[in-house]
């Protein structure tokens, strides 16, 4: 792994992923882990695999296909369209929002919820309004056309065909 994605990945998913909510958890004393028994547990081990899927994908096709990183200060040189990328624009958003819904289920916490919701709607803003308009100057027709086809967020069944 090239010392640029360590990076990006430990200044943004790492701080969504692990700082944030452990200041949370620290804050809040008495949380609890979900039972073994518990639907949340199951959940909770559902999410964190498609969500940890979603995030090892996302990063290997940008420093592969992409030839750039997940972080906005060196991001893909390269319009990526291959494997997850086919069925949704926004693999990593979705991997970390599955990954918070985990950690929420997991250590039933609250305020992991209300940050995993403050976090959805932040991407939900700066998406659209930033790094489309940033793919689209960069990509042109070929982004808008993958925009048209591909959902943000939430993966289409079938595989987009360019």
């Amino acid at each position: 792994m090239r010392g640029a994605q360590l990076r990006a990945i430990l200044v943004l998913p790492f701080n969504v992923l692990v700082t944030i909510p452990t200041l949370l958890l620290w804050r809040r004393q008495g949380w609890q882990l979900a039972s073994p028994r518990s639907l949340a547990f199951w959940l909770a081990l559902a999410c964190l695999a498609l969500g940890l899927g979603l995030m090892a994908l996302t990063i290997r096709l940008f420093a592969t296909v992409g030839e750039g990183t997940l972080a906005p200060w060196d991001p893909t040189r390269k319009l990526v369209v291959r494997g997850i990328y086919r069925h949704v624009r926004n693999p990593m958003i979705t991997g970390v929002l599955l990954n918070l819904a985990a950690e929420a289920l997991v250590f039933q916490s609250p305020s992991i919820g209300v940050w995993l919701a403050g976090f959805a709607i932040g991407n939900a803003i700066y998406i659209p309004l930033v790094e489309e308009r940033g793919l689209e100057k960069r990509f042109g027709d070929d982004y808008r056309h993958y925009r048209a086809n591909v959902p943000r967020w939430i993966p289409r069944l079938r595989a987009y065909a360019p």
